[in-house]
């Protein structure tokens, strides 16, 4: 029989230190013959990227050893930094260098680029006999001049495909070989604002744009047959597919309410795949991920457990490999026979146990600016229950982006709180993706408000329901979502305690320090400056020091080039100033997003002790945080 403890301080099996080690990012994945390669990060080796292959008679090895590193910098996110032959020769972005190397397993890598410090490759792809990228190089100016090329096998210079604007990604090789076709777009826009679907006769050189426009997004092109083009779209809110033959109309296939397209954040993204025979595979998001094939006979789901994060890695003949997580927290890669409609895991995350893991409750709230949805997991322990007089704090996640997307899938990381009696409300609040491009243009301009005022009221109508004690509520994210954190507890009274990861606190500072992919971002979530200056000032927190009033604490790398180092330090001295408690971690090394398995496990043995500090409850194993 479970025993009664207080909330928060429930022991747990789920250390630090298996947090770090339990859920490696799948990073593409591709059929290659008779195997299955991916790209998988070791937190264990520095978080570097190794490629992996399982064999036909199910024996698995590394392909890429270390030190080796399959990362790439392209738009800082990177993305797209691996690949493979038909015949099985690894094709990789090592990130130390960004230049392209070929290695055949066993056998020694070779350089396919020449070694320059301003170039960078991404994207890569095998199609058709030829090896795809996109180039970026930078020169002294801050906007980069990128390329989709061509690279030889021996090291002879690339051959550019295409260019002639700010962003390209997603290039297809149609299959005889004459056309390249592909996404691009310009600043001001995002590539969830508006994008188009370009094609070039590599022959005659023409360029003709077939998909796109204002408040149009097409994404992914990938060829059905010489002249026949499969895309996904929106020109009536919802990302769907559309086929379209060179020269006639395109023509909707199989729409939905629902999104088959995301936020292109990583070049390695793809949301769906096509079989010789037709036949496609497609991720369909509204709130949670579902995995179809649709097939002239009509729409099936498959029998595949991805609820969040999915993503088509690949197709090839009857099989498809899909990553993602599914509704116990595993997250993995999975293949599906087409044919028998079988899915099998090939790779995952080292699973606690589901008596462990917390059960997504769907929550839509009433917010100032309309509906808000959220994913809430409540404290999930066999062992504990909490005393029945006593309600569970809660830490409110606001993920990063800020155009992005939390599914039904609770991580390795939200299970070491709520197996201790944290619970976690995951919000998608106003601007987050999956839900239709109204949703998403909810944050227009409002960026600092919408946010803000949506994840509060996610959190109040869960201590409004009685699910989460209103005195004890946290508010935690990185990123964009550490604007959001630090932005709520200086214009809200529902959040008790902060945590930022490399938050934002100063718009104008990150408009003038970041990196050139989103330069002109902030143009559409507050205003194109210097129009737009004064509001600038008045959303950021650091505009308005006296109102910090809450205990942060705030955690960021030092080798961070998206939100740098000053804005946390920035945020530390106006609590300091002001007499704030807080704490302040810098991690030697680390960049936007920690990798490295000891920056993972410090800095959960840090957020429990903050939480354990400041809302008076007792962590087993882990002290309490001192604040200053």
């Amino acid at each position: 029989m479970p025993s009664t403890l207080p909330y928060g301080s429930w022991p747990s099996p789920l250390s630090p230190e298996r947090v770090a080690q339990s859920s490696p990012r799948i990073d593409g994945a591709r059929i290659v013959g008779d195997e299955i390669w991916w790209g998988e990060s070791v937190p264990s080796e520095g978080g570097r990227v190794a490629v992996r292959r399982r064999r036909a008679d199910g024996a698995v090895e590394t392909v890429l050893p270390a030190p080796a590193n399959a990362r790439s910098s392209v738009h800082e996110y990177g993305g797209g930094a691996w690949t493979a032959s038909d015949d099985g020769e690894l094709y990789y972005v090592e990130k130390t260098d960004q230049r392209v190397y070929a290695l055949a397993p066993g056998g020694e890598p070779r350089p396919l680029t020449p070694a320059s410090d301003g170039v960078r490759h991404s994207g890569l792809s095998w199609q058709h006999g030829s090896l795809l990228a996109v180039r970026e190089v930078h020169g002294e100016g801050r906007v980069p001049a990128r390329a989709i090329v061509r690279i030889p096998l021996d090291g002879s210079e690339a051959e550019i495909l295409a260019e002639g604007s700010d962003f390209l990604v997603h290039p297809a090789l149609s299959p005889d070989g004459r056309r390249l076709a592909w996404t691009a777009w310009n600043h001001p826009d995002m590539p969830w604002d508006a994008t188009t679907v370009r094609v070039r006769d590599l022959a005659t050189g023409t360029v003709r744009e077939l998909a796109g426009g204002a408040r149009r997004a097409p994404l992914q092109p990938v060829w059905m047959a010489d002249d026949e083009l499969l895309y996904t779209d929106d020109p009536d809110g919802r990302w769907n597919l559309f086929r379209l033959r060179i020269g006639e109309d395109p023509q909707a296939v199989a729409p939905a309410d629902a999104d088959t397209g995301g936020g292109v954040w990583v070049l390695g993204t793809r949301w769906f795949g096509a079989t010789p025979d037709g036949r496609i595979v497609a991720v369909r998001t509204d709130g949670a991920d579902e995995v179809v094939e649709i097939a002239p006979s009509g729409v099936r789901p498959l029998d595949v457990p991805v609820c969040a994060g999915a993503s088509i890695d690949d197709v090839r003949g009857s099989r498809a490999l899909v990553s993602g997580s599914d509704a116990t927290g595993l997250a993995g890669l999975w293949v599906i026979d087409l044919d028998s409609g079988d899915a099998e895991l090939v790779t995952g995350g080292d699973h606690p146990g589901v008596e462990w893991m917390p059960v997504a409750r769907a929550l839509t709230a009433e917010g100032p600016h309309g509906p808000v949805h959220a994913f809430a997991y409540a404290p999930t322990s066999p062992d504990h229950v909490g005393p029945s007089d006593e309600r569970p704090p809660y830490v409110v996640l606001v993920h990063g982006g800020p155009t992005s997307h939390v599914g039904p899938s609770p991580s390795v990381k939200t299970a070491f709180f709520t197996s201790r009696g944290i619970g976690v409300l995951d919000v998608n609040y106003g601007g987050s993706t999956g839900y239709g491009r109204a949703y998403r243009e909810r944050l227009h301009g409002q960026w600092g408000v919408v946010d803000v005022d949506d994840v509060a009221a996610a959190a109040s109508a869960l201590a409004d329901a009685g699910l989460a004690d209103p005195a004890r509520l946290a508010i935690a994210g990185g990123s964009a979502g550490g604007w959001t954190v630090l932005a709520a507890v200086t214009n809200t009274e529902v959040f008790s305690a902060g945590i930022s990861r490399y938050g934002v606190g100063d718009a104008r500072a990150l408009a003038e320090d970041t990196h050139d992919f989103e330069a002109r971002y902030l143009d559409g979530l507050i205003g194109a400056l210097p129009e737009a200056e004064a509001v600038y000032i008045e959303r950021s927190p650091l505009s308005h020091p006296e109102r910090f009033r809450v205990p942060l604490l705030i955690l960021q790398g030092t080798e961070d080039r998206v939100v740098p180092p000053s804005q946390a330090e920035a945020i530390r001295d106006a609590l300091v100033e002001h007499g704030v408690a807080h704490a302040y971690v810098l991690y030697e090394g680390e960049g936007h997003g920690f990798r490295r398995a000891e920056t993972v496990v410090d800095s959960l043995q840090r957020e429990l002790g903050f939480l354990g500090a400041v809302f008076g409850f007792e962590t087993p194993g882990i002290p309490a945080l001192a604040l200053d």
